[in-house]
Formats: C-alpha cells, sequence, structure tokens
C-alpha cells in the first residue's frame, strides 16, 4: 500500500514538472535607462564600445593595417550584480574578465579611413559572443605642428551569450537560498549590444610618445532575451532598453617598431542606477583599461 502511494506521488509530481514546463513566461518590457537591468545591459555594452585608441591612422587610399584590441571588463561586486526583478535578484554577471576584437583599418581616396572590427566566438567564463561586428569611418579634421584633431562615425551589432540568469553551478540545487527562481537547468540569455554613434579624439606627440584624449555618444538599443528552464516555466521574457551612452577615453601610443605600436588606454562610461531598498540616483560607472596591438601594412 505504501509502495503503491509512494509510486501514485511521485507520478503526480513528474506529471506537474510537465506541465509547469510547458508554461511559457512573458515578461516583455521596455526599461528606463537608470533601472538595475537596464544600468547593466548599459554597463557590458560600454564595454564592446569601438574606441579610437589615438588619432585617425595616416593612411594612404587602399593601404592597411591591422590591429588586436583587449579591454578589462571589471569584476562586480554582489550588490552590483543584483540586477534582476527590478534590483532584487543576483544574476551571474561575472563572466569574461575581458572583451577582445580584431581590427582592419582601410585608407579610402580624399583622406579617409574605414575600420572594421569583428569579435570571434569564442567561449570565455560561460559567455561567447555571437556575430560582434563594429565599423567605423572617419579622419583627421585638423593636422598641424604635432596636434591632430579625428572624428569618426561608428556602429555595432551583435549579441553575447551565457547563463545570466540560471548560472550552470545552481541549476538544479535545491537550496532556494542559492536557487531562489528553481532553475533546473543552465540558462541560455542572449544580450543584444547595437549601438551607432560619433566620438573625436585629440592627439598630440610628446617625443616618442603619442597621447591622445577622446570623447563620444553612441545611440544603444539593447536587450536581453531570457530562455531560462525554471520551477514555474519556461522563461522567456525580453528586456529592452534604448539611449544615449557618452564616454570619455585618455590613452597614449608608443612604437614598438617601424610599423608595430602599443597603444593603452582609460575608458570611462558614466552611467546612473536607481537600486533598491531607496532607489535614489546613485553613478556607478564603467572604469575600464584597455590596450591595442597594431601593425601597419602601408
Amino acid at each position: 500500500m505504501g509502495s503503491s502511494i509512494r509510486q501514485w506521488l511521485s507520478a503526480l509530481f513528474f506529471v506537474s514538472q510537465a506541465a509547469s514546463a510547458q508554461t511559457v513566461i512573458e515578461d516583455n518590457r521596455s526599461l528606463a535607462t537608470d533601472t538595475p537591468e537596464a544600468w547593466a545591459m548599459r554597463y557590458f555594452a560600454g564595454t564592446t564600445l569601438m574606441t579610437s585608441f589615438g588619432e585617425t591612422a595616416r593612411l594612404a587610399p587602399w593601404d592597411w593595417n591591422v590591429a588586436f584590441d583587449l579591454g578589462s571588463i571589471p569584476h562586480l561586486s554582489d550588490a552590483q550584480q543584483r540586477v534582476g526583478f527590478g534590483g532584487f535578484k543576483k544574476e551571474d554577471l561575472n563572466k569574461s574578465p575581458v572583451f577582445g576584437r580584431l581590427r582592419l583599418a582601410l585608407g579610402l581616396p580624399g583622406d579617409w579611413v574605414a575600420e572594421l572590427g569583428y569579435t570571434p566566438p569564442l567561449e570565455i567564463g560561460g559567455s561567447r559572443a555571437r556575430n560582434v561586428i563594429a565599423v567605423a569611418v572617419g579622419g583627421r579634421l585638423y593636422d598641424s605642428a604635432g596636434f591632430t584633431l579625428s572624428m569618426r562615425a561608428l556602429g555595432q551589432i551583435g549579441k553575447v551569450q551565457g547563463d545570466i540568469t540560471c548560472p550552470a553551478r545552481v541549476a538544479g540545487v535545491s537550496d532556494p537560498q542559492e536557487n531562489p527562481v528553481g532553475c533546473r537547468a543552465p540558462s541560455q540569455d542572449t544580450f543584444s549590444t547595437n549601438y551607432y554613434g560619433i566620438d573625436a579624439t585629440a592627439g598630440w606627440d610628446a617625443g616618442e610618445w603619442k597621447w591622445h584624449a577622446g570623447a563620444g555618444i553612441a545611440r544603444t538599443h539593447l536587450s536581453v532575451q531570457v530562455d531560462a528552464l525554471v520551477l514555474a516555466g519556461h522563461d522567456r521574457s525580453r528586456l529592452t532598453s534604448d539611449g544615449n551612452l557618452p564616454w570619455l577615453t585618455i590613452g597614449v601610443r608608443h612604437d614598438l617598431a617601424p610599423r608595430l605600436s602599443l597603444a593603452a588606454e582609460l575608458l570611462y562610461v558614466p552611467l546612473d542606477v536607481r537600486r533598491p531598498p531607496d532607489f535614489s540616483r546613485a553613478n556607478d560607472p564603467l572604469k575600464s583599461v584597455r590596450a591595442q596591438l597594431r601593425y601597419s601594412f602601408d
């Protein structure tokens, strides 16, 4: 008799689990830029900005150079990772510690330079870039006595996937403190980081060192598509946030060889956020250290 009851309860449990798996949760919202969720989207969009790394290169028509960019993604605290449900649920945002891209620059007629950036689909720390492509076109507006002023128009499309809402380390864990929403499998969330904008860079020579300072602003179209199996069902919520994303840079470049140079810069992206419990506005910016190794074929 006891065995039959246990079998019946077991069957009921699996039926209820199967029924919940068929429940699709779709909480689709457009967020203000200072909500915790939008702050996180803007923070990580900032890490993907294709900054200038100095003055626009001197390239004759059809001459070109190649470069490899690498930027740090700072480790977020537990408080900063509490962005889910308006700032109450911790998400697994500490994935890859760096963001990189390959960059090609091509000289065009009229002293213009076109750039193409591509991030390979490598998986690092549980996140993987998907077709992250950036482009820019710019030139020098002023060039005299060791001082230059360059401007560019730039844009990017791309996605990054990872187990953010349901990290693999908590999937299936029965402890509600570790797994508050009942994650049953690692999620496959997708962050879309699309933007277009302009920037300006001032450059000046100081002996063998070439210093630069820049500023830019981008119009962002950001979204997170959740894809998570949780206790309540299949979460397919989509969060979006559009807005302006400004940034500042300062850095230096040094020639290692006649065609090879190394640049480093500090990226600063001001960001505001309202977090619980009082939801007062606070500044929580992105500060990223970046480096670029460039080889010229001109």
